[in-house]
């Protein structure tokens, strides 16, 4: 019997920086992880867990709603006012990776003032993670990062960007979510073997197909995730995909493919890091394999680390981890979705839980009214910043003043020693 709890406790890096390897390939898809490998950190939901819900009270608060979904009614009126809601959905923080955030964030102060809510102890966390608690590679990635955003206008796009060509998208390009896995992560899948780039191109362009991209991280960052948490009851950070190769070879990778998967990888390698738990490529035959080797250039090692190619007897290892009724029809699961036309038009999934839904939104609301309204605390963290600033310029200063005493040092003694040269070129015309 499966053991429902989450068993990917670590995550795998070879030494010599290979993917996941096909059948038949040098490491076959039943040995998990690879031999010579080297641990680098556990799933990014590991140290955060929601505190234990106590049913035998299911009338107060934020915890019966969790174990009572359909009992929400009148108790979500009692979100806005509760300032500890987000701390519950949460989890507890772990207690070396938080003084590594605190420190990081003050770092963080002496470039720029951060958005409340990009200062964030889980953002911060994702970019330390990806490199490798690095700070000052974090500190350049997570710049660029708020650069991007404004940039590229990210917070205007659910307002100002509709993507009126999404069903026709869909019909030549099949994906979506759908459902999650054993531990509460949604599911993603892409089927690229039936991918029609030039239909693709003619209802849509590259520009606007790679924005529609951004506003679904947006939207997996925002509700997707905190959705899961809520219908898990514990933290969901990151999501399991699947991407189904079938009758891809090289052939599939012409140069607008090329374009719209680079673009695709650098925003979500450079601006949603450590989003990803685990990838599932299935149906990999031989042109695939080849493909391959050009694609994982293109990689980094944590995300290979990731990746797991599988051919065509991928169906063990998908139910390890996604339950039947989860999984489509044509990844050997139940699941039809019939009354929408498919799985990978429905969007399956705790975000689409009305109640659910209003929790997030709730919870949302009442983080930005502290945000706004709390002007204690923004005079507190603008006092911080502005003594953190004062105490690096007082500190250059000192630095500043003690090589000027150097200098002047250095200057009198230098005219004490013309004197002297002076002196002795006096004595030696006398004599």
């Amino acid at each position: 019997m499966h053991n429902p709890k989450d068993n990917d406790s670590r995550i795998y890096i070879t030494r010599g920086g290979g993917g996941g390897g096909g059948e038949g390939e040098e490491e076959s898809s039943s040995s998990w992880p690879p031999k010579k490998t080297k641990i680098i950190h556990p799933p990014i939901e590991s140290h955060w867990q929601l505190p234990p819900i106590k049913q035998e009270k299911p009338s107060s608060g934020f915890k019966s709603m969790l174990s009572y979904p359909i009992k929400l009614g009148g108790s979500l009126k009692k979100i806005g006012r509760t300032k500890s809601m987000q701390l519950i959905l949460e989890g507890p923080h772990d207690p070396k990776d938080e003084k590594l955030v605190q420190s990081f964030s003050e770092m963080l102060f002496l470039e720029v003032k951060l958005p409340p809510k990009h200062n964030d102890y889980h953002t911060l966390l994702r970019f330390l993670r990806m490199r490798d608690f690095d700070f000052a590679k974090a500190k350049e990635m997570f710049l660029n990062y708020l650069n991007w955003r404004e940039d590229y206008r990210v917070d205007a796009i659910p307002k100002e960007f509709k993507f009126e060509e999404y069903e026709r998208v869909k019909k030549c390009y099949p994906y979506g979510y759908h459902g999650v896995d054993r531990y509460g992560r949604p599911v993603y899948i892409e089927r690229i073997g039936m991918v029609d780039l030039n239909e693709l191109l003619q209802v849509t362009t590259v520009d606007r197909f790679v924005k529609y991209h951004v506003s679904e991280q947006e939207k997996t960052m925002k509700l997707r995730y905190p959705a899961c948490s809520i219908a898990a009851k514990k933290h969901v950070a990151s999501t399991t995909s699947i991407l189904d190769v079938q009758g891809v070879g090289l052939a599939n990778f012409s140069k607008p493919a090329r374009y719209i998967f680079m673009e695709i990888q650098k925003i979500d390698s450079n601006y949603y890091p450590e989003t990803l738990h685990r990838l599932f490529i299935v149906n990999a035959g031989s042109g695939f394999k080849m493909l391959w080797k050009v694609l994982k250039t293109f990689l980094d090692a944590r995300t290979l680390a990731k990746i797991k190619v599988l051919g065509y007897n991928y169906h063990d290892d998908l139910l390890e981890v996604i339950d039947v009724s989860y999984l489509p029809t044509f990844l050997g699961g139940n699941c039809t979705c019939a009354d929408y036309g498919g799985c990978l038009l429905s969007d399956k999934g705790p975000w689409n839980n009305p109640e659910i839904v209003e929790i997030v939104q709730a919870i949302s609301k009442a983080d930005d009214e502290n945000n706004g309204d709390d002007v204690n605390e923004k005079a507190s963290e603008s006092d911080l910043i502005g003594n953190m600033k004062i105490q690096a310029l007082d500190a250059a200063l000192t630095e500043t003043k003690t090589k000027i005493e150097a200098l002047e040092d250095l200057l009198e003694e230098t005219k004490i020693a013309l004197k002297g040269l002076a002196l002795h070129i006096e004595d030696l015309r006398t004599f």
